[in-house]
């Protein structure tokens, strides 16, 4: 095992502790509620990730693209949905994984994509499983709750023969732009009352609605009341960020995925440094820029008044207001990074440094590509 000053950088360190507090907070809190947990692992894309956030209790992942529905399916997970709105030149690996899996459900919101999916299902003998996902504000995908249009959709699909109608589901992105927890807890109120009402104006409608499916990290963590609600669909919490920090749902400790990077450059005239991670390390995400209009690319743990000011492809620009003392920092010394977005950050590397304090226990490597 190797001490995290051998590490090449810039790597992320994901902490074991933290992350499996995280992970296990959130699975204590779905059974608390009687909820069933599905989780995102678009966050971290690695098995041993979600091996911790599903534990001994629950089953099913959420995937965001089909080569995560590849590898997880490879790796014998057997009930996934697949929370992008399905597009017809994704139909044939969507019937394999169909054909194969226990469930794999589909997302449908235009009823002119689901004449093709019907279509497509009619001439290779399969039935696909839909949710149908809900616009509750996030304005990202899904049917309007309060049109008709919807509820002809959902007909649609709850009577074709080759379509097996899952329920409903929605994702609460706009939690983000909240800037606290009353907030956050009124946008996770305001969502399961939208999905409850949508659910049970479909069963007034004779159309049977067995699952009720809510997501987004900020309203699984603060949502105070679930009733009608069946699941929840999270994925940011297993590392968090900064953004979930600048929001109120998390605490710095509770971050664990940080990005190592080591000081390359003393530019006293400037009082600024380089370090070796840029923006194929951090990402170009501004970050909560609704609550710090200029945030920078992330949060130094070991010295919160230096600051990120600038990225260039593999160099980082540090500034600060007051004077930075250089001896603190000589070259080749290594500072912490939590960045702005977890998702992204993580998405640019090849493989995970897992970390108990400051030795490497051991490597995760997460899926790529679509």
């Amino acid at each position: 095992m190797d001490k995290i000053e051998k590490i090449r950088t810039p790597a992320l360190l994901i902490n074991l502790a933290a992350l499996r507090n995280n992970a296990e907070s959130m699975i204590e809190r779905a059974c608390w509620h009687s909820l069933k947990l599905r989780p995102h692992v678009k966050t971290h894309k690695t098995l041993e990730g979600a091996r911790y956030q599903l534990g001994d209790r629950f089953h099913a992942i959420t995937v965001s693209t089909l080569a995560e529905a590849r590898f997880y399916a490879d790796a014998g997970y057997k009930d996934m949905t697949y929370a992008v709105p399905i597009s017809p030149d994704k139909l044939d690996e969507a019937a394999y994984f169909t054909k194969n899996l226990d469930h794999f459900g589909i997302l449908l919101d235009n009823p002119d994509i689901f004449e093709k999916v019907e279509a497509y299902a009619l001439q290779n003998d399969v039935t696909f499983e839909v949710w149908v996902p809900v616009d509750t504000g996030n304005h990202r995908e899904g049917v309007d709750p309060l049109s008709y249009d919807a509820i002809a959709l959902v007909h649609q699909i709850f009577n074709s023969d080759v379509a097996n109608f899952k329920g409903i589901l929605s994702h609460a992105g706009h939690a983000y732009s909240c800037k606290s927890a009353a907030e956050i807890q009124n946008v996770a109120e305001d969502e399961r009352s939208i999905m409850v009402v949508f659910a049970n104006k479909l069963r007034r409608n004779n159309i049977a609605c067995p699952a009720v499916s809510v997501g987004s990290t900020p309203t699984c963590v603060h949502g105070k009341y679930w009733e009608g609600i069946t699941e929840i669909r999270p994925g940011n919490y297993i590392f968090f960020d900064l953004y979930m920090t600048s929001i109120g749902v998390c605490q710095h400790e509770d971050c664990a995925a940080t990005v190592l990077t080591r000081v390359i450059g003393h530019y006293p005239k400037g009082n600024r440094m380089l370090i070796d991670a840029g923006a194929l390390a951090l990402s170009k995400d501004r970050g909560p820029i609704h609550i710090n209009p200029d945030p920078g690319y992330g949060y130094i743990k070991e010295n919160p008044n230096l600051k990120i000011h600038g990225l260039s492809q593999e160099h980082g620009f540090v500034s600060c207001q007051i004077q930075i003392d250089f001896k603190q920092y000589p070259i080749g010394s290594l500072l912490h990074i939590i960045p702005n977005h977890s998702c992204l950050t993580a998405a640019l590397f090849p493989e995970y440094h897992v970390v108990e304090g400051d030795t490497v226990i051991d490597q995760w490597k997460p899926v790529r590509g679509w």
